[in-house]
């Protein structure tokens, strides 16, 4: 990682014992001296503040990343309290002056304050000089059985249920208040195929929004509409995030054969928002992979995360899903990875991060998550196929958590005749600050038993901004040091309106 580097000073002159003069020479040293340049001075250190608040991501036990948005070309900064190394990157308009910044060798389950801020020059930064502060803590040792608490979370900004003019997301501010160890972005976390008027879906005042995004500059500018909000940058600057797509990060029910911009056949969207996201994530993929998302993240002895991407590699919508033409939603390298990666973990929870439900038609016609409605649409065979080899490798401890619908619900499904004590969970979430769509249909082929539901028995009953609150909400975990996990969804007014105890998988 770059450093800042000192001003070179160029040396002074040592004065040295000399004989008296004579005039001649004292006039030849006073010509000489005149003509001497000026000492060169270090460039004072321009500091300014990150525009859009800080985000750390990725966080493990022995490393994080740091995201920030410079107002212009520059060089991001930050520094760990009590590190007197300063982490640099130059930022530019090529990342809409965004920039990250990986920390390694961090030590398990502590706590890290920091602070961030833009430099044009290098130097030491002042104390008293412009900086943001923020803090984040470790994940403990994968051996570790720690206590934890993490959100999820999706759907921010669609159907005109933008930042309200006065309170901005307030349930952003909800989650902070849970005192969460992590949060997860579960995807939609923009609306970039909609527009935020003056005057919202619930008659409130809003902070109006950028039109729908065609190109790269416009995905950046719905990036920047949301995380300017005030308690969305409070939030993740106290809490670690992982950072998940879904479709309206690029358009409504998209994929790689399903993003061409309206009236412009042939005009890929995934491309430009792909490049976007990955501009506004605190999220470094492999060098031999700079465009993956999926990949797992360990919390301890009792969690396991396996974050999807739902979207990249699927096959196009309309393709039927037929034994024949073995319809994929994740593409044939991701669901090798994550069968190989829950056959092998040893958590106690195996978390299954998904942007889309299993058993919830997303709609009437086009099924964009897992289940087809009884059609041929859908990518329901590989659902089947994940739960398939749960089953064969009795793995039991298994947790989906998904968004997308706009409501929240949960499901066990025991789905084998030949093997009735086995299941295994779902929990929906939604949405966080968005349209709200109530919908009791299911799909029957995993045998889902829906344990709670949460939504308005219409959408037309809903009258105004402070109602909706109720109605928004989001997912919560608790895994105790015994391995006991309990599931719980919070509204945006911050009450607790579901919970159900897993317990242990000892003490099922």
């Amino acid at each position: 990682m770059a450093r800042a580097q000192a001003v070179h000073r160029p040396p002074t002159d040592t004065p040295r014992r000399a004989p008296t003069p004579t005039a001649g020479v004292v006039l030849l040293v006073i010509a000489l001296t005149a003509c001497r340049p000026t000492p060169l001075r270090a460039a004072p250190v321009v500091a300014s503040l990150p525009t859009h608040g800080t985000v750390v991501g990725e966080v493990s036990s022995t490393a994080a990343v740091v995201w920030a948005r410079c107002e212009r070309a520059s060089t991001l900064r930050v520094q760990l309290d009590g590190d007197p190394r300063e982490h640099a990157v130059a930022v530019g308009p090529e990342t809409d002056f965004t920039g990250k910044i990986a920390l390694a060798s961090l030590s398990p389950a502590t706590a890290y304050p920091y602070r961030a801020w833009c430099a044009d020059a290098a130097g030491d930064h002042p104390a008293d000089a412009p900086a943001l502060r923020g803090s984040f803590r470790t994940a403990p040792d994968p051996r570790s059985p720690a206590a934890l608490r993490f959100l999820w979370g999706g759907d921010v900004g669609g159907q005109n249920v933008c930042r309200d003019s006065e309170r901005g997301y307030p349930i952003f501010d909800q989650l902070a208040a849970r005192r969460p160890d992590f949060f997860i972005g579960l995807g939609d976390m923009i609306y970039a195929d909609d527009a935020c008027k003056a005057r919202g879906r619930f008659g409130n005042a809003q902070v109006p929004g950028p039109p729908p995004a065609f190109e790269l500059s416009a995905f950046w500018a719905h990036w920047r509409y949301n995380r300017a909000d005030a308690a969305c940058q409070r939030l993740l600057a106290q809490v670690p995030y992982y950072a998940v797509w879904d479709d309206h990060e690029i358009r409504n029910d998209s994929g790689p054969h399903d993003d061409e911009a309206p009236g412009a056949p042939g005009v890929h969207l995934l491309p430009a928002a792909l490049r976007a996201f990955l501009d506004y994530q605190p999220l470094i993929p492999p060098a031999n992979a700079p465009t993956r998302l999926y990949r797992s993240v360990r919390w301890g002895r009792h969690v396991e995360l396996f974050v999807l991407d739902t979207r990249q590699y699927r096959d196009g919508i309309a393709t039927p899903d037929t034994p024949e033409r073995g319809k994929t939603m994740l593409g044939g390298e991701q669901l090798a990875w994550l069968e190989e990666a829950l056959v092998h973990s040893d958590a106690t929870w195996k978390v299954i991060v998904a942007s889309v439900p299993l058993s919830i038609p997303t709609s009437p016609v086009v099924h964009d998550g897992f289940a087809n409605g009884g059609g041929a649409g859908g990518y329901e065979r590989e659902a089947v196929r994940i739960f398939d080899l749960l089953r064969r490798h009795d793995i039991r401890d298994t947790v989906w958590i998904t968004t997308d619908v706009h409501f929240a619900t949960g499901f066990v499904y025991r789905p084998f005749s030949a093997a009735p004590s086995w299941a295994a969970y779902e929990f929906t979430s939604g949405p966080l600050n968005a349209g709200i769509f109530p919908n009791l249909t299911l799909d029957p082929t995993l045998h889902p038993e829906r344990l709670f539901y949460y939504a308005p028995r219409d959408a037309a009953d809903i009258g105004s901004f402070d109602e909706a609150l109720a109605w928004f909400n989001f997912g919560e975990i608790d895994v105790g040091a015994d391995g006991a996990l309990t599931v719980s969804i919070v509204n945006g007014q911050g009450r607790v309106v579901f919970e159900r105890r897993l317990g242990s998988p000892t003490g099922r």
